[in-house]
């Protein structure tokens, strides 16, 4: 059934990822119409979000960034689209790095780093950061329950050097890495919130106290890497900006939780510039007030 299902899907797919983009644009615009106005695909836990995360806002201020934020969200799909066939040189142009020469640096001091980034404005196309650098790319993610589709994203980010590993297979493939003498920039989109029987640790985020990821600062502690955060900023549709902030250069020398502490302060500096970037319809807040004790 999952091979049946990607091969009815994929051509279109591919169809969809050829297109021009004032033609995807085009496309992403009618999506809209329908994932927002017809379907009303998360509304409500959109809207329950951001009244959490902006109690002072008035109903429409809430509406005008949730209506913003959709139509976002349906240009991120189709952009995700887009990486199946989109060209590197079309994709530089697109997601550009203003500080890259800061991991040639880090490059040349033999340093390995966690990169650490939010859900926000757009993390499907932050592997073409791996055509500007010569460390290997790894990020952690989540097996899609199709294998096929599963097989398909981890081939679009191997075209430019980077790879997904999921978290069970992390530790060992950098443990490997660093015995090879391999050095290796390793991202986590860590903002997200963990399952609750596996939380260590609280923190408010925008207000409001909740589980937090922990897992990227424990091994760069472990493996002492270089920590940093990309503040991602959107420019215009279909164009981004990055740029590498120092949390930690020494992680292991850092006092427990503080790595986490500032990438999780650097995402709410990014909502709070522009929140119709942000990825609202997950639920983010949806443990709060159930920390134990």
């Amino acid at each position: 059934m999952q091979f049946l299902v990607y091969i009815l899907v994929y051509p279109l797919l591919w169809i969809i990822s050829i297109l021009p983009f004032r033609l995807l644009y085009f496309l992403s615009n009618g999506f809209y119409a329908i994932v927002y106005y017809i379907i009303g695909y998360r509304k409500k836990v959109v809207t329950n979000n951001l009244k959490l995360a902006f109690p002072e806002k008035t109903d429409q201020e809430i509406a005008l960034i949730r209506k913003r934020f959709y139509h976002h969200f349906c240009d991120m799909m189709f952009e995700a689209i887009k990486s199946i066939t989109i060209s590197e040189s079309e994709m530089q142009k697109r997601y550009v790095f203003t500080n890259v020469e800061d991991i040639h640096t880090l490059e040349k001091e033999n340093r390995n780093i966690v990169l650490l980034m939010g859900h926000y404005a757009s993390w499907e196309w932050v592997f073409i950061l791996q055509t500007h650098v010569n460390h290997k790319g790894y990020a952690v993610y989540k097996k899609l329950g199709n294998k096929y589709f599963d097989a398909l994203a981890k081939r679009i980010r191997a075209k430019y050097n980077s790879y997904l590993i999921t978290t069970k297979e992390t530790y060992s493939t950098l443990i490997k890495a660093k015995k090879d003498k391999q050095l290796t920039l390793n991202g986590f989109v860590f903002d997200q919130s963990p399952k609750l029987n596996k939380a260590v640790y609280w923190q408010d985020f925008m207000g409001i106290e909740v589980p937090v990821h922990v897992g990227a600062e424990i091994l760069a502690k472990r493996l002492d890497m270089v920590t940093l955060f990309l503040k991602v900023k959107k420019i215009k549709r279909g164009h981004y900006e990055a740029t590498f902030l120092d949390i930690n250069r020494h992680a292991k020398d850092s006092a427990d939780f503080d790595i986490t502490d500032l990438a999780l302060k650097r995402v709410e500096e990014q909502i709070h510039e522009a929140p119709e970037y942000y990825f609202w319809t997950h639920k983010r807040w949806k443990h709060r007030g159930k920390k134990p004790g």
